[in-house]
């Protein structure tokens, strides 16, 4: 191995660990602790004042999660424009990493009497990372050639799981051994910030180069105006020049939403329909979190054989194959297991071939603008599967006819996956498919 291979290899290696870093937030804050954490806060409170108006306990961390979001719509695009037009892309990465872990740490702070200090910490984090993995994202065409970004992209999702699932079986322990449960939990919340500064802002970052930027931003404009009229001609452009790669992203809108959905859903819907305790659950999350690192991994192999198209359209069969199997069979927690198993196996190929995939059809020089655009479709429609389920329930009142729903979530999806021309759209974007499998 020469000396620009073994320096390629390594700042891969730092990009990638920020999937190990960043997915403790996910795992840890977002799944599976502050929801529950701040209900209970709020419920001692009698609900969460704000200006004098009280938020019921049970909404607070769900309004959290929803203006997240919101936000997060409002600034990656930002982010993404001013990313492609600064030769400090990595130092703005960099500076929101920063920021998110320092929030997160200060989760340690909340208490009965900080709640709404708590939720306040969680969105702005949320929206820090959120603008940081847009970030992050524009690098992989940057370090890997096309032949190789499945792989990558998979080998970086892997990292995700193995670092979030191994936070969260340390928190889970932490939690059992000691007396004093809030403590342990606001540790856990708090070390999470910590968790991220270690495992990515201290060092393996650091293994990233700068890059020149490849665009300039006209020296009479101010970066706000700017960056704001760079959306707008970016969405124009894409439906002129780059229809294929546009047509991608609404798919991947609407089956990474069915996704998020049935992984949002799957514990009430096991506690509900099948009775599991909440020992049960938390061995599903830990399971799923683990055997999706084969299933990463497996996933980048085989789009290597055959293509990220066909192997991500052969995931989201097997996708729609485990809802129609979860309304019809699925009555036991031996199936459950098993079927918690193949859910993990399909969880990450599908996200690593997602975003490997779209880093073929977006042009050169414009990448962070347009991941802004491809988080905004992972996150800023991430309500609408969860809506259509509820209201469904709520109609029927039953989980089991309200996941046959998100079978639509997946059809659309593969519908407009489908037709997709991998080549022609690297064409439209300047780059050579040479002997990719596409």
């Amino acid at each position: 191995m020469d000396a620009a291979t073994a320096e390629n290899q390594r700042e891969i290696f730092g990009w990638q660990m920020y999937d190990w870093a960043w997915s403790a937030f996910s795992t840890t804050v977002t799944t599976a602790l502050l929801g529950p954490y701040l209900l209970d806060l709020a419920e001692r409170n009698g609900g969460v004042d704000i200006g004098g108006f009280t938020i019921d306990e049970a909404s607070f961390f769900p309004f959290a999660v929803s203006l997240s979001a919101i936000l997060q719509v409002v600034v990656l695009p930002l982010v993404g424009a001013i990313a492609d037009h600064t030769p400090h892309k990595k130092r703005l990465m960099m500076a929101l990493v920063y920021t998110g872990s320092a929030l997160l740490a200060g989760l340690f702070l909340v208490t009965t009497s900080t709640v709404l200090l708590g939720g306040a910490l969680f969105v702005l984090a949320g929206v820090a990372f959120a603008a940081a993995s847009v970030i992050y994202n524009s690098f992989l065409p940057e370090l890997a050639p096309p032949e190789r970004r499945d792989r990558v992209s998979s080998v970086g999702f892997a990292y995700g799981y193995v670092g979030g699932g191994l936070w969260l079986a340390a928190n889970f322990g932490l939690i059992a051994v000691m007396d004093d449960t809030e403590l342990a939990v606001r540790i856990s919340l708090g070390g999470t910030g910590i968790w991220c500064l270690v495992f990515f802002a201290l060092y393996p970052g650091r293994l990233i180069r700068p890059r020149p930027a490849l665009r300039s931003k006209p020296a009479d404009r101010g970066w706000i105006a700017f960056s704001l009229r760079s959306v707008v001609d970016t969405v124009v452009e894409m439906r002129q020049r780059y229809p294929i790669a546009l047509r991608y992203l609404i798919a991947y809108l609407f089956f990474i939403d069915g996704i998020g959905t049935v992984i949002t859903v799957a514990t009430s819907f096991a506690a509900d329909e099948l009775g599991a305790e909440p020992t049960t659950l938390l061995g599903l999350v830990l399971l799923i979190q683990f055997v999706a690192v084969p299933g990463s991994l497996g996933f980048g192999r085989l789009a290597e054989r055959i293509g990220a198209k066909r192997a991500l359209v052969g995931n989201l069969t097997v996708w729609t194959a485990l809802v129609v199997y979860a309304f019809v069979a699925l009555d036991s927690i031996r199936e459950l297991m098993i079927m918690g198993v193949v859910v993990a196996l399909v969880l990450g190929g599908a996200q690593a071939l997602s975003r490997s995939l779209f880093s073929q059809m977006i042009p050169a020089s414009r990448e962070a603008e347009y991941f802004g655009f491809y988080e905004i479709a992972a996150r800023g429609t991430s309500w609408l599967g969860p809506l259509v389920f509820g209201v469904v329930n709520q109609i029927v009142g039953s989980q089991r006819q309200a996941i046959l729903s998100l079978i639509a979530f997946f059809g659309i999806g593969l519908a407009l996956l489908a037709p997709v021309r991998v080549r022609q759209a690297m064409l439209d974007a300047g780059q050579d498919p040479g002997v990719l499998r596409v």
